[in-house]
């Protein structure tokens, strides 16, 4: 498997990035120690907003609405307006069931499920129901390999209950960023004043807690390079193209923040924690399996030279890579190292994508 890797250390500050059921930051135990989690859902969907903000070829989104798009394209392609919902449906019956009490209550036509698509594919499935007259067979007929805006789609995947064809395997994978060190969630008081409260009375108009913490993250992202170009997934597009989705995919990866957007915008203006990655390694390698370095932190970081957490994770992942290298020689396959910030973000990035198939 030709695949590359993305090693990366992040100081983040006072923040709740990623809340449990109860607002709580997530935590997850390792090493016998309570460490700050974000969920790889959370980062990835951060990262697939980044993404389509500066790449053309990322316009993948996930949606129960599929209905009226499918029926505006069969419109444009000919069909009368009833004949273009009756279609619209019927394709979209093939790729998960209609809510018909949604329709009875609201009006609104949608699917059950949420369903990963792009404008292009529901095109291009309205074209081949134009043309076969069968939605089954235009479902089967349409691949995300011949797409060219779907390049998040090929990278994060998509599953699809009522038809396993339409199911993408994503080709990046991630971890559950975790925290180098032992860390306690902790409570921020606040207290809100009633401006128009009469002068001389006292007492807050509003109070609260909210939760947070501040970590050392380790993220870990990697990219299948083989899978990228193989006809289930970006076939369909040149290399450059490819190599284009490769350099925003990092580009987004290392500079997304969970809450940062407008639309998942937690405490973003409260409790700002967009920061940039202070060390950040990238491999690729021709044979093998992408492998995490996270057991560098097995035994958790602490600050007992009082230089600070990050300086001693940057260490402790350096002699995890050279003792991995070492006993399981998987340096023996590597073609490319790049390092921040002993490069900059540009030099990187063409380091690793040189090598896109």
């Amino acid at each position: 498997m030709k695949h590359l890797e993305l090693h990366i250390l992040q100081s983040v500050p006072v923040t709740c990035l990623n809340r449990d059921d109860l607002g709580s930051p997530k935590t997850a135990f390792f090493g016998g120690v309570q460490r700050a989690r974000v969920s790889s859902q959370s980062w990835k969907r951060a990262i697939r907003e980044y993404a389509h903000e500066i790449s053309p070829y990322f316009e993948g989104k996930r949606t129960r609405l599929i209905i009226e798009p499918l029926a505006k394209h069969l419109e444009q392609l000919g069909k009368s307006e009833s004949e273009a919902l009756e279609g619209a449906k019927s394709i979209a019956t093939e790729i998960g069931k209609l809510d018909a009490d949604a329709e009875k209550k609201s009006g609104v036509q949608r699917v059950k499920t949420l369903h990963y698509t792009s404008d292009a594919e529901l095109k291009a499935l309205a074209e081949q129901y134009v043309g076969l007259s069968d939605a089954a067979k235009a479902v089967k007929k349409v691949g995300v390999g011949a797409l060219k805006d779907a390049a998040d789609i090929s990278l994060f995947g998509r599953m699809v209950a009522n038809d396993h064809s339409l199911t993408i395997e994503g080709a990046a994978m991630f971890n559950h960023p975790i925290s180098t060190h032992k860390v306690d969630n902790e409570l921020d008081f606040f207290a809100a004043v009633d401006d128009w409260q009469k002068e001389g009375e006292s007492g807050a108009g509003m109070t609260g807690t909210l939760e947070f913490n501040s970590s050392v993250y380790y993220r870990f992202a990697a990219v299948n390079l083989g899978m990228l170009a193989d006809k289930e997934h970006l076939a369909a597009m040149t290399v450059d193209k490819r190599k284009n989705v490769v350099e925003a995919f990092i580009q987004a990866t290392l500079e997304a923040v969970p809450g940062m957007t407008e639309s998942n915008s937690g405490r973003k203006n409260s409790m700002n924690g967009y920061t940039r990655p202070a060390y950040v390694l990238g491999l690729v390698r021709v044979k093998g399996h992408p492998v995490q370095l996270v057991n560098a932190f097995e035994q958790p970081i602490w600050n007992a030279s009082g230089k600070g957490i990050m300086s001693a994770s940057i260490s402790k992942l350096k002699e995890e890579e050279e003792q991995l290298n070492k006993t399981w020689k998987l340096d023996r396959h590597q073609i490319a190292r790049a390092v921040m910030p002993e490069s900059n973000i540009d030099e990187f990035i063409a380091e690793l994508v040189q090598y896109v198939e």
